[in-house]
This record gives structure tokens, C-alpha cells and sequence, in this order.
């Protein structure tokens, strides 16, 4: 595998890191005072509720749509350009929505954020260029602790100042984005070497030409389907938890959003710190598997638990979930081209984006039938304990997927076919 010098390989690293948090942070910053703004620029409280649906599935299904076009262009063009202009288009974004004085401007914003956030399948694709294929489950647990670490800062960052203005979020995080582009534009080298590119096609780019690379091979189809289940499953949070930590514990605002800030310091460091000594002790495989298990023995703990302290302990079981997807991720590297892996990354994107959409809509629907006077369904944690199974099945399914993994393969055609 062609990779850059140490010294050039060891800042793009930490570009791309830097890059990942600072994109992430600035997505997080403005969580805090999206609905506030869409509430403010709608007049109504009700109102605000389907535009903020709606600029969720916007933004969701701006990811399913582009990610496979992006991964493909950086696989014919090369990484680092579709990862500048996309975090300059991010900044430009971020401007937009600070600026805009409708819902209609703020719709617009929300769909460039989905288009200039699928360059995350670039990173992807450039840490996998740069790593040999027995390190990359450590990279991309470098790159999830660092969207850890984005999350964790972005939403502190973006309440202190909304509370000065509900734009000032707006422009920090173009700020940010501003600075990662700069800060890319001096250190970052090119990752994809011209002869491992793959000339650009529409047949593989849209979505369900990308999805078409996941039923190459019947262990990378596999795969994908879990990629699916973890993210279907993990979806769960955004869906219910803060209703589900209102409704059982009695937790206010500042609960959740102490409890969320855990989560992701937590998450850090299984991600930033575990996963490598376990891949190098068990291999990607059990260390995928293991981690999906204790994803699902936590979140039927916490479905389960009584009171709020067990909820919490149970958040340490579950935190080893994080062990899953860098190594999820380093299988199914192996199993395509130098030249598909952004291709790769696009699909992989496509498929969490379609869990996005589903997850929210079918946990949302499960939590609703299972409160209230007369529920459906007689336990509240029903959504917990049907998200557990979900990960169950996904642990039993890499196992099984994740047996003789293979070198990777050789390159089909660098210029495409």
C-alpha cells in the first residue's frame, strides 16, 4: 500500500483528527439553539416541532443521497481536495444559517450541512489509505474518540453562547470550520496516489449504485447489515432518552445534558484508548463482537433499572459498545480495493443515514405505545430491551460474517470499470 512519509503520514493524522473534532464540535455548537431559532422564526411552538423533523430528515437524507457521490470523487480525484472544499463549504454553510432570516434559508443551510458533513466518508477513506490494514481498527477509533470529544464540547460551547445570541453559534462554528479548512490547506497531504484512483461513475455513485458494492461479496454484505443494526440500535438515544429519562427518573435538562457529556468522555476513551490494545490481544473480529455484546447487555440494563443511579451504572457495560464500530469498520476495509474505499465509505454512510430515518420513526412509535394511561406495551423500558436484541443479533451475525478475514484485495481497475 502506497502512504506518505512518517512525518507527512503523522500530521495528516492529526489533521484528520483535528478535522473530525472540529467538525463535529461545530455540529454540536449549534444543537443547543436550532429549535429555539426554527421556534423563534416559525412564531409557534407547534410549528416548530414538524420543522424540526423536518430539518432532520433533510439532513439525513442529504447523507444518504450524497455520501456515495463524495466517497466516489475522492476515489477519482483524491482525498484531500474533497475534504477541503468540503469543510470550506461547511464554514460557508455555518455563515448561511447565521444569516438567514426565514425557515426557508435555514431549510437551504440545513440541506448544504448534509451534503458538506458526507465528507466525513473521505476521512474515512483517507485514514484507511494511510494505515496498514492491521492498525486501522485504532484508527478509526482515533477518529470516533475524536467525534466523541466534538460532542462532548460542541453542545457545552453552544448553550454559553446561546445564551448571548441564538446566532452566536452560528458563526463559532463557522469559525471553526473556517480554521480546520485553513489549518488542512497547510498540512494536509494527498493520500490516494494517482494510479490507485478509480474514474467516476454515476452507476456507482448514487446511493443504490454504492449499496451495490456492499452485495459484492456475501461476508461484506454481512457486514453491512450489521453497520445497520449498530446504528438502528443506537438510534435509540436520539429517539427516547430524554423523554424515557424524564418520564421514569424525573431528570431535568441539566441531567441529560451532564449524563450525555459522560457518555461521550466515556466513549472517548474506550475508543481513543481501548481499542487498540484489545485488537492487538483478541483481533477485529472477537473485539467487534464483544463490543456489541456488552452494547447489548448495557442497554438492556439500563432498560431494566429501577432508579437513575442503576441507569447511570449501567452506562459502564454499555460504554464498551464503542469497541464495535472501528473494528466493524477495519473488517469491511479489507475486504475492497485501495480504489473503492471511499466508494466504500459512501455506502457505509448511505446505510446509517437509511437507519437515521428508521430508527427515530420506529423506537418513537414503540415508546409512545408503551406509556400513557392505558400502553400498549406494559413496560416503559420496551424500547431499551427491543434495541438490546437488535444489537444481540447484530453480535451473533459478525461473528459469523467476521470468520476468514482476508488480505485485501487487489485493485480490479484503477481506472475504473
Amino acid at each position: 500500500m502506497s502512504a506518505p512519509p512518517a512525518p507527512a503520514r503523522t500530521a495528516a493524522i492529526i489533521f484528520i483528527l483535528v478535522t473530525a473534532w472540529l467538525d463535529v464540535m461545530s455540529m454540536g455548537i449549534v444543537i443547543p439553539v436550532l429549535p429555539q431559532l426554527i421556534e423563534q422564526l416559525s412564531g409557534a411552538t407547534s410549528a416548530a416541532g414538524l420543522w424540526n423533523g423536518l430539518f432532520v430528515a433533510l439532513w439525513a437524507g442529504m447523507q444518504f443521497l450524497c455520501s456515495p457521490v463524495i466517497g466516489s470523487l475522492s476515489d477519482r480525484f483524491g482525498r484531500r481536495p474533497v475534504i477541503l472544499v468540503s469543510v470550506c463549504g461547511l464554514a460557508l454553510d455555518y455563515v448561511l444559517m447565521a444569516l438567514a432570516p426565514s425557515l426557508w434559508w435555514l431549510a437551504v443551510g440545513r440541506i448544504l450541512a448534509g451534503i458538506t458533513s458526507s465528507s466525513f466518508t473521505s476521512v474515512f477513506a483517507y485514514m484507511a489509505d494511510i494505515t496498514a490494514p492491521e492498525d486501522r481498527a485504532r484508527g478509526y477509533g482515533l477518529i470516533g474518540a475524536a467525534f466523541s470529544g466534538g460532542f462532548v464540547a460542541g453542545p457545552l460551547i453552544g448553550g454559553v453562547l446561546g445564551d448571548i445570541s441564538l446566532r452566536a453559534p452560528f458563526w463559532a462554528a463557522a469559525g471553526l470550520s473556517g480554521l480546520a479548512f485553513l489549518y488542512g490547506l497547510i498540512v494536509l497531504p494527498e493520500s490516494l496516489p494517482r494510479d490507485k484512483r478509480m474514474a467516476f461513475s454515476w452507476r456507482r455513485a448514487n446511493p443504490f449504485g454504492a449499496l451495490r458494492l456492499l452485495r459484492s461479496h456475501p461476508e461484506l454484505s454481512s457486514l453491512a447489515t450489521v453497520n445497520f443494526l449498530l446504528y438502528f440500535a443506537h438510534h435509540l438515544f436520539s429517539a427516547v432518552f430524554v423523554l424515557y429519562a424524564g418520564d421514569r427518573y424525573g431528570w431535568g435538562a441539566w441531567q441529560v445534558g451532564t449524563l450525555l457529556a459522560l457518555v461521550g468522555l466515556m466513549d472517548m476513551g474506550v475508543q481513543g484508548l481501548l481499542v487498540g490494545p484489545v485488537v492487538k490481544r483478541l483481533g477485529d473480529r472477537t473485539t467487534m463482537v464483544v463490543g456489541l455484546s456488552f452494547g447489548a447487555v448495557g442497554i438492556a440494563a439500563m432498560g431494566l433499572a429501577p432508579t437513575g443511579w442503576l441507569f447511570v451504572a449501567a452506562m459502564l457495560p454499555n460504554a464498551l459498545w464503542g469497541l464495535a464500530m472501528p473494528t466493524l469498520q477495519s473488517l469491511m476495509t479489507r475486504r475492497v480495493s485501495e480504489s473503492e474505499q471511499g466508494q466504500l465509505q459512501g455506502a457505509n454512510n448511505s446505510v446509517s443515514s437509511i437507519a437515521g430515518i428508521a430508527s427515530p420513526l420506529f423506537f418513537g412509535a414503540v415508546y409512545s405505545a408503551s406509556v400513557g394511561t392505558a400502553p400498549i406495551l406494559p413496560f416503559i423500558g420496551s424500547a431499551f430491551l427491543i434495541a438490546a436484541a437488535v444489537l444481540a443479533g447484530g453480535a451473533l451475525l459478525g461473528w459469523t460474517a467476521g470468520r476468514g478475514a482476508r488480505a485485501p484485495v487487489l485493485d480490479k481497475n484503477a481506472t475504473g470499470q
